[in-house]
Parts: structure tokens; sequence; C-alpha cells
């Protein structure tokens, strides 16, 4: 006898199983217009734009623990103030950052603009930071980054953008980008070498 064979049954159809796709947070960018920290109901300033200094940036302190404000430090100086920001006190990058500032403190200070170091690391580290690379400017301590944030360059969630911002005492904003070592100081002496020949040239039309 011939043994039938019994036919197997169909596979059942593959049960297809739809993925929950996460949808991504897009990156943060940081632009020296755009506040990175959506906390933040601050608009940051942008070039050219007159600044209410009053309140603005919140109260901040000097390496040496003097309690200070952006205002006040504009109030003291001749022209204007120049903050330069740094991620960390002590590291390659700012160490080398704060010494092209030192290096050219003299002329980058010609036309009247104070210069400060300007990051979140403690009295302490600042301290530290100035004495061991001798640096002639303050270095201001933003341990809650309030003044780093007002300028845009705190980083979400936490970190500080590498930047120069300078403001006139009238409060316009004269500079505002990010930058490297060496972009930040030659931003400054290309405002000054600017600003020199302004007044040179107003004196020879007197």
């Amino acid at each position: 006898m011939v043994e039938l064979r019994k036919r197997k049954a169909p596979p059942p159809p593959p049960v297809v199983v739809k993925k929950r796709t996460k949808t991504k947070a897009p990156a943060t960018v940081f632009t020296p217009t755009g506040d990175s920290t959506p906390s933040s109901t601050q608009t940051v300033p942008t070039v050219g734009e007159d600044v209410n200094l009053d309140g603005f940036g919140g109260e901040i302190e000097t390496n040496d623990g003097t309690k200070t404000t952006l205002k006040a430090l504009v109030d003291e100086s001749k022209s204007g103030v120049v903050l330069f920001t740094y991620p960390k006190a002590s590291t390659p990058g700012c160490t080398k950052q704060a010494c092209l500032f030192r290096d050219g403190y003299d002329k980058l200070t010609s036309t009247g603009l104070s210069i400060y170091g300007l990051s979140a690391d403690s009295p302490k580290a600042n301290t530290t930071f100035k004495t061991k690379q001798n640096l002639p400017f303050p270095l201001l301590c933003d341990t809650a980054s309030t003044l780093i944030g007002a300028i845009g360059f705190k980083k979400s969630p936490r970190g500080t953008t590498r930047g120069v911002f300078v403001v006139d005492k009238a409060g316009k904003v004269l500079i505002l980008q990010a930058g490297g070592p060496d972009a930040t100081v030659e931003a400054v002496r290309q405002l000054v070498i600017s600003t020199s020949k302004d007044s040179n040239d107003n004196k020879a039309a007197a």
C-alpha cells in the first residue's frame, strides 16, 4: 500500500510588531544671539544693541571674593568692559586664552577697556589660576552662571562656552561671539585698532 503523506499546514503569517520610534530631541546649537538654557526668559543681546545694565546678569564676585555686578564694572571702567569666558580654570585651552589676554594686555586696554576673565569656577580655583599665570586682570566667578547665561555662553544643562563679550560705557554691545583662544583675543584687538583709528580721524578733522 502507498503511504499517503500528510500535507503540512501552511505556516502562520508572521506577526508584525511595530516598533515604537523614539523622537530625538533636537540638538542644542549654540549661537551668540540665542540662549541655550530653555528655562531662561532673558533675551540674549545682539551686537549693536543697547543693554539695560541694571540687574543684567545678576551678582558675581571677583576671585578675591568681592561681590560686584556687570554694571558696577562698566561704571568703574574708562570706556567699557571686556569679558572673555572660559570653561575651566587651569586647563590647557583656558590657560592659553588667559595668557594671550595677559600678553596683549597693554595694547588691548589702550583705549580704556577693562578686561576680565569670566567662568563658573570658584574663587579659590580662579585665584590659583590668576596667581600661577601672573594675570594682570581680575577673574570673575559666576558659579550660578547667571551672567554667563545672560550673554548667551551657558551650555545646557551645564558648562561654559568659550567666547568674548564687550560692552561700552553706554551699555552698547560691541562684540558677542564664541571662539577659540586666538579668535577671542583677535576680536578685541581688531576693535581696539578700529577705535584708535576713529579717534585719530576725529582729532584730525577737529
